[in-house]
Protein backbone atom coordinates (compact mmCIF):
# COMPACT_ATOMS: atom_id res chain seq x y z
CA UNK A 1 0.00 0.00 0.00
CA UNK A 2 1.34 2.90 -1.27
CA UNK A 3 2.11 6.30 1.50
CA UNK A 4 -0.90 8.33 0.34
CA UNK A 5 0.56 12.41 1.09
CA UNK A 6 -0.93 15.58 1.07
CA UNK A 7 -1.29 16.63 -2.59
CA UNK A 8 1.29 19.30 -3.24
CA UNK A 9 1.52 20.51 0.63
CA UNK A 10 1.53 24.59 0.49
CA UNK A 11 4.06 25.06 3.78
CA UNK A 12 3.22 28.42 4.06
CA UNK A 13 -0.47 27.55 4.62
CA UNK A 14 -1.28 26.92 8.63
CA UNK A 15 -3.86 23.89 7.49
CA UNK A 16 -3.46 20.64 8.88
CA UNK A 17 -1.35 18.11 7.45
CA UNK A 18 -3.08 15.17 6.00
CA UNK A 19 -1.85 11.94 8.88
CA UNK A 20 -0.45 8.92 7.05
CA UNK A 21 -3.50 6.06 7.01
CA UNK A 22 -2.72 2.70 8.83
CA UNK A 23 -0.60 0.31 7.26
CA UNK A 24 1.74 2.70 5.28
CA UNK A 25 4.63 1.58 7.37
CA UNK A 26 4.87 -1.06 4.87
CA UNK A 27 4.68 1.22 1.85
CA UNK A 28 8.35 2.15 2.73
CA UNK A 29 9.33 -0.48 0.60
CA UNK A 30 7.71 1.66 -2.48
CA UNK A 31 9.36 5.23 -1.45
CA UNK A 32 13.05 3.95 -0.22
CA UNK A 33 15.19 6.78 1.28
CA UNK A 34 17.39 8.04 -1.60
CA UNK A 35 21.47 7.07 -1.03
CA UNK A 36 23.89 9.42 0.40
CA UNK A 37 26.17 9.85 -2.47
CA UNK A 38 22.59 10.30 -4.78
CA UNK A 39 21.10 12.75 -2.34
CA UNK A 40 24.39 14.54 -2.55
CA UNK A 41 24.64 14.70 -6.04
CA UNK A 42 20.87 16.50 -6.13
CA UNK A 43 21.75 18.75 -3.01
CA UNK A 44 24.48 20.04 -5.55
CA UNK A 45 22.44 20.82 -8.51
CA UNK A 46 19.66 22.53 -6.59
CA UNK A 47 22.44 24.40 -5.09
CA UNK A 48 24.23 25.44 -8.43
CA UNK A 49 20.55 26.20 -9.82
CA UNK A 50 19.85 28.39 -6.99
CA UNK A 51 23.25 30.47 -7.01
CA UNK A 52 22.23 31.89 -10.52
CA UNK A 53 17.76 32.13 -10.25
CA UNK A 54 17.58 33.17 -6.74
CA UNK A 55 14.97 30.65 -6.02
CA UNK A 56 15.79 29.47 -2.47
CA UNK A 57 15.20 25.76 -0.79
CA UNK A 58 15.55 24.30 2.30
CA UNK A 59 17.50 21.84 3.26
CA UNK A 60 16.25 19.87 6.23
CA UNK A 61 18.27 17.49 8.55
CA UNK A 62 17.27 14.88 11.18
CA UNK A 63 20.13 13.43 12.80
CA UNK A 64 20.33 10.18 15.23
CA UNK A 65 23.05 7.74 16.21
CA UNK A 66 20.01 5.17 16.73
CA UNK A 67 18.52 5.13 13.67
CA UNK A 68 20.21 1.57 12.89
CA UNK A 69 20.41 0.86 16.27
CA UNK A 70 18.59 -2.96 17.20
CA UNK A 71 16.86 -1.57 20.29
CA UNK A 72 15.34 1.47 18.43
CA UNK A 73 14.83 -0.78 15.25
CA UNK A 74 11.72 0.96 13.77
CA UNK A 75 13.00 4.44 14.48
CA UNK A 76 14.30 4.97 11.30
CA UNK A 77 10.80 3.44 9.51
CA UNK A 78 8.65 5.68 11.75
CA UNK A 79 10.26 9.17 10.89
CA UNK A 80 10.51 8.55 7.23
CA UNK A 81 6.57 7.84 7.29
CA UNK A 82 5.92 10.69 9.40
CA UNK A 83 8.49 13.02 7.31
CA UNK A 84 6.71 11.94 4.00
CA UNK A 85 2.98 12.10 5.51
CA UNK A 86 3.54 15.77 5.24
CA UNK A 87 6.15 16.42 2.24
CA UNK A 88 5.45 17.48 -1.43
CA UNK A 89 5.86 14.76 -4.19
CA UNK A 90 8.38 17.41 -5.35
CA UNK A 91 10.56 17.01 -2.21
CA UNK A 92 13.39 14.67 -1.77
CA UNK A 93 14.00 12.46 0.72
CA UNK A 94 17.57 10.91 1.47
CA UNK A 95 20.87 10.47 2.97
CA UNK A 96 22.74 13.29 3.75
CA UNK A 97 24.76 11.09 5.94
CA UNK A 98 24.35 7.49 5.48
CA UNK A 99 23.16 6.04 9.05
CA UNK A 100 22.79 8.64 11.24
CA UNK A 101 21.56 12.09 9.30
CA UNK A 102 18.32 12.14 6.76
CA UNK A 103 18.42 14.99 4.48
CA UNK A 104 14.76 16.66 3.18
CA UNK A 105 15.63 18.73 0.22
CA UNK A 106 12.62 21.33 -0.60
CA UNK A 107 12.73 22.93 -3.66
CA UNK A 108 11.09 26.51 -5.10
CA UNK A 109 9.96 27.45 -1.49
CA UNK A 110 9.20 30.80 -3.21
CA UNK A 111 10.08 34.08 -0.89
CA UNK A 112 9.90 32.84 2.65
CA UNK A 113 10.41 34.71 5.76
CA UNK A 114 10.77 33.56 9.20
CA UNK A 115 7.25 32.63 9.54
CA UNK A 116 7.41 30.13 6.64
CA UNK A 117 10.57 28.58 8.14
CA UNK A 118 8.92 28.10 11.86
CA UNK A 119 5.53 26.46 9.77
CA UNK A 120 7.52 23.91 7.93
CA UNK A 121 9.37 23.29 11.35
CA UNK A 122 6.19 22.69 13.56
CA UNK A 123 4.87 20.48 10.96
CA UNK A 124 7.98 18.38 10.53
CA UNK A 125 8.66 18.04 14.41
CA UNK A 126 4.63 17.78 15.53
CA UNK A 127 4.60 14.80 12.56
CA UNK A 128 8.03 12.72 13.99
CA UNK A 129 6.28 13.33 17.56
CA UNK A 130 3.14 11.84 17.29
CA UNK A 131 4.46 8.78 15.36
CA UNK A 132 7.24 7.87 17.96
CA UNK A 133 7.46 7.76 21.62
CA UNK A 134 8.72 10.83 23.96
CA UNK A 135 12.23 8.72 24.79
CA UNK A 136 12.76 7.96 20.91
CA UNK A 137 12.20 11.61 19.80
CA UNK A 138 14.75 12.82 22.82
CA UNK A 139 16.94 11.01 20.43
CA UNK A 140 16.42 12.92 17.70
CA UNK A 141 17.57 16.42 16.08
CA UNK A 142 16.62 18.80 13.79
CA UNK A 143 18.30 21.67 11.90
CA UNK A 144 16.64 24.03 9.21
CA UNK A 145 18.57 25.71 7.05
CA UNK A 146 17.32 28.41 4.09
CA UNK A 147 19.27 28.43 0.89
CA UNK A 148 20.89 31.25 0.17
CA UNK A 149 19.98 33.71 2.70
CA UNK A 150 21.55 31.23 5.92
CA UNK A 151 24.98 31.53 4.28
CA UNK A 152 24.81 35.61 3.41
CA UNK A 153 23.93 35.97 6.84
CA UNK A 154 27.69 35.41 8.86
CA UNK A 155 31.16 34.12 6.99
CA UNK A 156 31.79 32.48 10.31
CA UNK A 157 29.28 29.55 10.54
CA UNK A 158 28.75 26.05 9.81
CA UNK A 159 26.32 26.86 7.01
CA UNK A 160 28.69 26.92 4.16
CA UNK A 161 29.45 23.28 5.55
CA UNK A 162 25.39 21.88 5.68
CA UNK A 163 25.01 22.99 2.46
CA UNK A 164 28.44 22.10 0.77
CA UNK A 165 28.65 18.88 2.00
CA UNK A 166 30.39 17.59 -1.13
CA UNK A 167 32.89 20.07 -1.12
CA UNK A 168 33.76 20.01 2.55
CA UNK A 169 34.21 16.09 2.69
CA UNK A 170 36.17 15.52 -0.03
CA UNK A 171 38.51 18.62 1.34
CA UNK A 172 38.67 16.84 4.32
CA UNK A 173 39.53 13.78 3.63
CA UNK A 174 42.47 11.96 5.19
CA UNK A 175 42.70 9.52 1.98
CA UNK A 176 42.85 12.36 -0.53
CA UNK A 177 46.31 11.32 -2.44
CA UNK A 178 45.93 14.73 -4.41
CA UNK A 179 44.71 16.80 -1.28
CA UNK A 180 48.00 15.26 0.68
CA UNK A 181 50.61 15.79 -2.30
CA UNK A 182 49.11 19.69 -2.69
CA UNK A 183 50.20 20.36 0.81
CA UNK A 184 53.36 18.43 0.80
CA UNK A 185 54.23 20.93 -2.11
CA UNK A 186 52.79 23.79 -0.17
CA UNK A 187 55.32 23.11 2.93
CA UNK A 188 58.31 22.05 1.01
CA UNK A 189 57.88 25.47 -1.56
CA UNK A 190 57.50 27.93 1.82
CA UNK A 191 60.71 26.57 3.33
CA UNK A 192 62.62 26.92 0.42
CA UNK A 193 61.52 29.99 -0.19
CA UNK A 194 62.00 31.14 3.36
CA UNK A 195 65.45 29.81 2.66
CA UNK A 196 66.37 31.48 -0.49
CA UNK A 197 64.47 34.83 0.79
CA UNK A 198 66.07 35.07 3.85
CA UNK A 199 68.56 38.01 2.95
CA UNK A 200 65.32 40.04 0.86
CA UNK A 201 63.02 39.64 3.70
CA UNK A 202 65.70 41.06 5.96
CA UNK A 203 66.65 43.76 3.58
CA UNK A 204 62.90 45.00 3.03
CA UNK A 205 61.96 44.86 6.88
CA UNK A 206 64.85 47.34 7.34
CA UNK A 207 63.65 49.21 4.29
CA UNK A 208 59.91 49.41 5.81
CA UNK A 209 61.37 50.51 8.70
CA UNK A 210 63.24 53.13 8.00
CA UNK A 211 61.71 54.68 5.02
CA UNK A 212 57.77 55.35 7.04
CA UNK A 213 56.68 54.63 10.80
CA UNK A 214 54.68 52.00 11.71
CA UNK A 215 55.35 48.09 12.02
CA UNK A 216 56.88 45.89 9.15
CA UNK A 217 54.30 43.60 8.77
CA UNK A 218 51.14 44.30 7.78
CA UNK A 219 48.06 42.03 9.29
CA UNK A 220 44.82 42.19 8.31
CA UNK A 221 41.66 40.04 8.32
CA UNK A 222 40.85 37.96 5.10
CA UNK A 223 37.97 35.10 3.99
CA UNK A 224 39.67 32.06 3.87
CA UNK A 225 38.34 28.26 2.73
CA UNK A 226 34.73 27.74 4.19
CA UNK A 227 34.13 31.33 4.96
CA UNK A 228 36.85 31.29 7.86
CA UNK A 229 38.75 34.32 8.65
CA UNK A 230 42.43 34.13 9.05
CA UNK A 231 44.95 36.62 9.62
CA UNK A 232 46.72 37.71 6.42
CA UNK A 233 50.49 38.64 6.64
CA UNK A 234 52.05 41.39 4.02
CA UNK A 235 54.95 43.56 4.36
CA UNK A 236 53.72 47.12 4.83
CA UNK A 237 52.93 49.32 1.88
CA UNK A 238 51.09 51.97 3.46
CA UNK A 239 51.18 54.67 5.57
CA UNK A 240 49.73 54.14 9.01
CA UNK A 241 46.36 55.24 9.76
CA UNK A 242 44.90 55.53 6.20
CA UNK A 243 41.11 55.59 4.95
CA UNK A 244 40.10 52.50 4.01
CA UNK A 245 37.12 54.22 2.56
CA UNK A 246 39.40 54.73 -0.50
CA UNK A 247 39.72 50.85 -0.96
CA UNK A 248 35.73 50.09 0.07
CA UNK A 249 34.25 52.23 -2.91
CA UNK A 250 36.68 50.31 -5.41
CA UNK A 251 35.77 47.22 -4.27
CA UNK A 252 32.26 48.45 -4.60
CA UNK A 253 32.54 49.23 -8.20
CA UNK A 254 34.79 46.29 -9.24
CA UNK A 255 32.34 43.80 -8.06
CA UNK A 256 29.42 45.16 -9.50
CA UNK A 257 31.32 46.29 -12.92
CA UNK A 258 31.41 49.92 -12.65
CA UNK A 259 34.61 50.51 -12.77
CA UNK A 260 36.07 52.97 -15.28
CA UNK A 261 39.65 53.83 -16.75
CA UNK A 262 40.64 56.09 -14.05
CA UNK A 263 39.77 53.20 -11.79
CA UNK A 264 42.54 51.01 -12.75
CA UNK A 265 41.63 46.82 -12.26
CA UNK A 266 44.09 45.12 -10.78
CA UNK A 267 44.87 48.07 -8.22
CA UNK A 268 43.38 51.53 -7.35
CA UNK A 269 45.30 54.01 -9.67
CA UNK A 270 47.21 56.26 -7.34
CA UNK A 271 46.65 55.45 -4.08
CA UNK A 272 47.56 57.90 -1.83
CA UNK A 273 48.13 55.63 0.49
CA UNK A 274 50.66 53.77 -0.42
CA UNK A 275 54.07 54.87 0.37
CA UNK A 276 57.12 55.39 -2.32
CA UNK A 277 59.00 51.71 -0.91
CA UNK A 278 55.11 50.34 -1.48
CA UNK A 279 54.52 51.29 -4.73
CA UNK A 280 57.70 48.89 -5.72
CA UNK A 281 56.88 46.63 -3.81
CA UNK A 282 53.38 46.11 -4.61
CA UNK A 283 54.75 46.36 -8.54
CA UNK A 284 57.04 43.68 -8.03
CA UNK A 285 55.20 41.63 -5.93
CA UNK A 286 57.80 41.34 -2.87
CA UNK A 287 55.50 42.74 -0.10
CA UNK A 288 53.36 39.08 -0.78
CA UNK A 289 56.34 37.32 0.57
CA UNK A 290 55.29 36.78 4.23
CA UNK A 291 52.25 35.04 3.16
CA UNK A 292 54.67 31.71 3.34
CA UNK A 293 53.56 31.98 6.86
CA UNK A 294 50.27 31.88 6.04
CA UNK A 295 50.94 28.49 3.80
CA UNK A 296 53.10 26.99 6.82
CA UNK A 297 49.62 27.76 9.05
CA UNK A 298 48.02 26.06 6.28
CA UNK A 299 45.24 28.87 6.02
CA UNK A 300 46.85 29.61 2.57
CA UNK A 301 48.39 27.49 -0.30
CA UNK A 302 50.65 28.30 -2.76
CA UNK A 303 48.31 28.33 -5.66
CA UNK A 304 44.67 29.31 -5.30
CA UNK A 305 41.75 32.51 -5.80
CA UNK A 306 42.83 35.47 -3.64
CA UNK A 307 41.38 35.43 -0.52
CA UNK A 308 39.10 38.45 -0.08
CA UNK A 309 38.50 40.98 2.50
CA UNK A 310 35.58 40.76 4.95
CA UNK A 311 34.13 43.79 3.40
CA UNK A 312 34.18 42.43 -0.05
CA UNK A 313 33.20 38.82 0.64
CA UNK A 314 29.90 40.55 1.76
CA UNK A 315 29.42 41.82 -1.14
CA UNK A 316 29.70 38.58 -3.51
CA UNK A 317 26.87 37.08 -5.18
CA UNK A 318 25.78 33.56 -4.44
CA UNK A 319 27.82 31.81 -7.24
CA UNK A 320 31.14 34.21 -6.54
CA UNK A 321 31.26 32.76 -2.82
CA UNK A 322 31.86 29.32 -4.76
CA UNK A 323 35.58 30.84 -5.10
CA UNK A 324 36.78 30.79 -1.60
CA UNK A 325 34.24 27.97 -0.15
CA UNK A 326 35.96 25.44 -2.61
CA UNK A 327 39.33 26.06 -2.57
CA UNK A 328 42.02 27.21 -0.30
CA UNK A 329 43.52 30.83 -0.83
CA UNK A 330 46.73 31.20 -2.62
CA UNK A 331 49.80 32.96 -3.10
CA UNK A 332 49.28 32.83 -6.86
CA UNK A 333 46.64 31.47 -9.03
CA UNK A 334 44.97 30.86 -12.88
CA UNK A 335 43.86 34.59 -12.63
CA UNK A 336 47.40 36.17 -11.69
CA UNK A 337 49.35 34.38 -14.98
CA UNK A 338 46.46 34.46 -17.27
CA UNK A 339 44.68 37.42 -16.26
CA UNK A 340 44.91 40.18 -18.88
CA UNK A 341 44.50 44.25 -18.05
CA UNK A 342 40.72 44.49 -18.99
CA UNK A 343 39.76 41.11 -16.86
CA UNK A 344 36.47 41.81 -15.34
CA UNK A 345 35.77 40.59 -11.43
CA UNK A 346 32.95 37.99 -13.09
CA UNK A 347 35.67 36.76 -15.29
CA UNK A 348 38.50 36.41 -12.70
CA UNK A 349 35.97 34.23 -10.17
CA UNK A 350 35.34 32.37 -13.74
CA UNK A 351 38.95 31.69 -13.94
CA UNK A 352 38.90 30.91 -10.28
CA UNK A 353 36.22 27.98 -10.67
CA UNK A 354 37.67 26.73 -13.63
CA UNK A 355 40.86 26.07 -11.56
CA UNK A 356 38.65 24.26 -8.81
CA UNK A 357 37.57 22.03 -11.79
CA UNK A 358 40.85 21.09 -13.52
CA UNK A 359 43.33 21.48 -10.59
CA UNK A 360 45.76 18.67 -10.20
CA UNK A 361 49.45 18.70 -8.80
CA UNK A 362 50.69 19.45 -12.37
CA UNK A 363 48.45 22.01 -12.87
CA UNK A 364 49.93 23.78 -9.51
CA UNK A 365 53.46 23.31 -10.76
CA UNK A 366 52.62 24.44 -14.31
CA UNK A 367 51.07 27.89 -12.74
CA UNK A 368 54.16 28.21 -10.41
CA UNK A 369 56.40 28.42 -13.39
CA UNK A 370 54.27 30.95 -15.14
CA UNK A 371 54.30 32.89 -11.80
CA UNK A 372 57.44 34.74 -12.71
CA UNK A 373 56.93 35.90 -16.13
CA UNK A 374 53.68 37.48 -14.91
CA UNK A 375 55.15 39.62 -11.99
CA UNK A 376 58.17 40.16 -14.09
CA UNK A 377 55.35 41.99 -16.84
CA UNK A 378 53.13 43.55 -13.84
CA UNK A 379 50.69 41.40 -14.62
CA UNK A 380 50.31 39.28 -11.47
CA UNK A 381 51.01 42.27 -9.05
CA UNK A 382 47.72 42.86 -7.35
Amino acid sequence: MAIQKSALLTWADDASYEKTPDGAFDSLLDNPVMPEAAFIRMLRLERRRTERSGRQFMLVLISSEHFHCDAESDLLDYVVTAVSSVTRETDILGWYQQGTALGLLMTELGQTNSLTTETIAKKLVMAVQEKISAESFQKISFQFRLFPQEIEKSCENDDNQIHYPDITRKHQSKYSSGHALKRVLDIAGSLFAFTAFMPVFILIGLLVKLTSRGPILFCQKRVGQYGKEFNFYKFRTMYTGNNPRIHQDYVAKLIAGNLDEADGIYKIVNDPRITPLGRFLRKSSLDELPQFVNILKNDMSLVGPRPPLPYEFERYQTWHKRRVLELKPGLTGLWQVEGRSRTTFDEMVRMDLRYAIERSLWFDVKILLQTPSAIFSGRGAC
